[in-house]
Parts: C-alpha cells; structure tokens; sequence
C-alpha cells in the first residue's frame, strides 16, 4: 500500500474546472483571478460563473436575478421547524437543521437530473440567505423578516438582520466578503460535500455535510477565534505584550488569522478584507480593531518570517481571508455566532458547484484506503472466560 498522507495533505484526489488554489498565493474562480473577480464582479454573477462555467450576459445575469429572488422565501413548513429550535443553539447546528428540512420540501426532491440540480442549487443558495437571517432574529426574540425582490444577497441578508434598508458600504462589505469565501478548492467541507454526493445523494444531504464539516472550529472558526483574540487584548497599546510572547517562546503559540494550509504566501483575498476593514472603521470613526489586526500581522510578520526561519525550512505566515473578515463583521455589529453562518451563506455557490462537477458521468464514488496499524490473528476468548 502507499505510505499514508497526514491529513491528505498533497494527495489530488481528482479533477476540477472550478477553483485553483497556488501555493504561492493566486486564487482563481474559473480561470479569472480573485483580485478581478473581487474588483469587479457581484456574488450574484460569481455564482453564476461557478455554476455554468461562464460569466452571465446582461439578459442572463437579470434573469438568475429574478429566479433567486423568486426562491429566496422559505417554505411555510419550514418556518415551524426553524421555530421549534431552542434559541440557545449553536447557529451552526440550527442552520445544519434547517438546511436538511430544506430538501423535504423541495419539489425536485428526488431528482437527480442536471437539470434539477441546478434548481436545487439556486434554491438553496437563495434560501440559505435567508435562513441565517431568520434563525439570528430567532434567537434574539423576534419573528423573521421576509426578503425583497429588489434587493440582491448581501442587501437582504442586512435588511432581513434589522429590518431597514442597509448602509452601502455594509453591503459593499457583505458581497465582497460572500465572493473571496465562495470557493476554495477542496477544504475540508467542499470534500465532505462532494464525498456524500459521490455516492449518489441528493445535493441537500451534500450541503449538510458540508455545513457539518464547516462547523468544526479547525475549519470554519477563524473568523470567530480572530475576534475572541482581539477582544481578549482590548487594546492598541496592548497588542505587542500579548503576540510577541507567543511567538518567541519555546513552544510557539498559533495567532488566530494567521497561516494557511496550502498558501505559502499571503492570501491573495486578504488585501481586500484589509481594505473594506480600514473603510468600515473610518465610516464608523472607530478603526481600533484594523488598526490593531495591523499591529499583528507587523508583528507576526517580523517574527515568524525571518531569513532565519525561512532557511531552517518553516513555513512563512500572513494573515489569511478570515484575519480581517473578522473585523469587517464585527464593524457592521454582527453577532460573533453570525460570522461562520455568513461563512455557509457563501461557501454554499462553490459547494453547489462541486457537487454538480462530481454528479457528472465518469466521476467515481470516492473510496481512499487506511492504512492499518493495528494487530492481527487475536485469539477469541469465549464471553464468561473475559
């Protein structure tokens, strides 16, 4: 048997059209690369691109327009369940619940076909907005908001939280973010999602598994840890007394925001978080918490990316999409339990879009191998001799 990877890390697995993650630090949506697609584009359009391989036309892009907003209320069955929920769930587990109840009651349950696929798609991506809006205001008391037709997915994820019409850098902010998470190659959820689907399940039962892999803090947490992390030192003047010790000790400590499994460079999403970051502190003439995830990456920069380190073979570390992301929610007042769930509101488009990639002929169930470590021919004791 081969030798075993650590984590898979490595291994390719199979073939895409949809993502490519460079390990030194270029991101590329179906061929397009981040920094254009973040410039440029909606998340309405990089959906579309995900999805059908293409950049929709004008008529296209107004007609995909329509149908999401068209599907973004959640059926009446659902709304009792999302309700029965305790208001001290974790979001990530009501949002898991809500997402399978989805599949119930969706009238292409059952149906695999392309074609089916892709309305599943659209109604999930359409609904799962919604629902992240709908179970905050569940467990802050209060009754759902239903979205708007003329509103696209960041604005109405904004109008459904509060009910009022959003400030637009806010939204600015939200559709940039949903685009820089919309994919990201196979990451731990995208592969559970894919793995599921492998095997001929519908494309509700990927995305649960998808929303359960994202759930578990060494995936889909690091925005959230980044801002526990900033809350606990509090402070500017602070910042330094509090990083520098974890990095220069004998046991260096992770900083929450920094490093990345297949980047050995910075993330090419992060300079655009930085930027949105600094606009959002100066609009709101608060930027304590850019200027001090500034004061870290200096820090973290300095001391973990030395020649000396460098050439002893360690990896350099830079902050990575959710270091500042973090503190673009938690500037618009987000909720610290929204961050992963706006997460989910994202990575949603690219999860559709392996999941169809995998549906398609010629794609195998996926069947690695363990390699066994244990021992053999035990001899059996009968039950009253143990």
């Amino acid at each position: 048997m081969a030798t075993p990877s650590d984590g898979l890390r490595g291994v390719v697995v199979g073939e895409s059209t949809i993502c490519d993650v460079q390990p030194e630090g270029k991101l590329y949506y179906r061929g397009y690369p981040i920094e254009v697609v973040a410039d440029h584009a909606t998340f309405e359009e990089v959906v579309y691109l995900l999805w059908y391989q293409k950049l929709p036309n004008a008529a296209e892009y107004a007609a995909f327009q329509q149908q999401i907003a068209e599907n973004a209320n959640l059926p009446e069955g659902v709304l009792p369940i999302l309700k029965s929920i305790p208001a001290t769930a974790n979001s990530m587990d009501a949002l898991r619940t809500v997402v399978s109840a989805l599949g119930m009651f969706d009238p292409d349950q059952g149906d695999n076909s392309p074609a089916a696929n892709l309305r599943k798609a659209l109604r999930l991506q359409a609904r799962v907005v919604t629902a992240v809006a709908a179970i905050e205001r569940h467990q802050q008391g209060l009754d759902p908001i239903a979205p708007r037709a003329d509103l696209n997915l960041a604005a109405n994820f904004l109008y459904m939280l509060w009910g009022k019409d959003p400030d637009p850098l806010h939204v600015e902010t939200i559709d940039k973010d949903l685009i820089l998470h919309a994919d990201h190659e196979l990451n731990a959820s995208t592969f559970a999602a894919r793995v599921t689907v492998a095997t001929y399940a519908d494309l509700y039962s990927g995305a649960v598994s998808g929303i359960g892999a994202l759930s578990g803090p060494r995936h889909g947490g690091a925005a959230e840890d980044t801002m526990n992390m900033l809350n606990e030192i509090g402070e500017l003047d602070k910042v330094d007394g509090w990083v520098r010790p974890k990095l220069t000790g004998e046991k260096r400590t992770p900083i929450a925001g920094f490093g990345h499994a297949v980047y050995r460079a910075p993330d090419p999403r992060s300079n655009t978080l930085r930027e949105m970051s600094r606009r959002l502190g100066e609009l709101h003439n608060d930027t304590k918490f850019y200027e001090m995830t500034v004061a870290i990456e200096k820090i973290v920069d300095e001391l973990s990316n030395t020649p000396e380190r460098l050439a002893a073979g360690k990896q350099a570390i830079y902050p990575n999409v959710d270091c500042f992301s973090a503190t673009c929610y938690y500037q618009m007042k987000l909720s610290v339990r929204l961050f992963t769930p706006i997460f989910v509101m994202s990575r949603m488009a690219g999860w559709c879009a392996h999941m169809i990639e995998q549906y398609q002929p010629g794609q195998r169930i996926i069947r690695p191998r363990a390699e066994y470590v244990g021992t053999h021919d035990l001899p059996w004791v009968a039950i009253d001799q143990r």
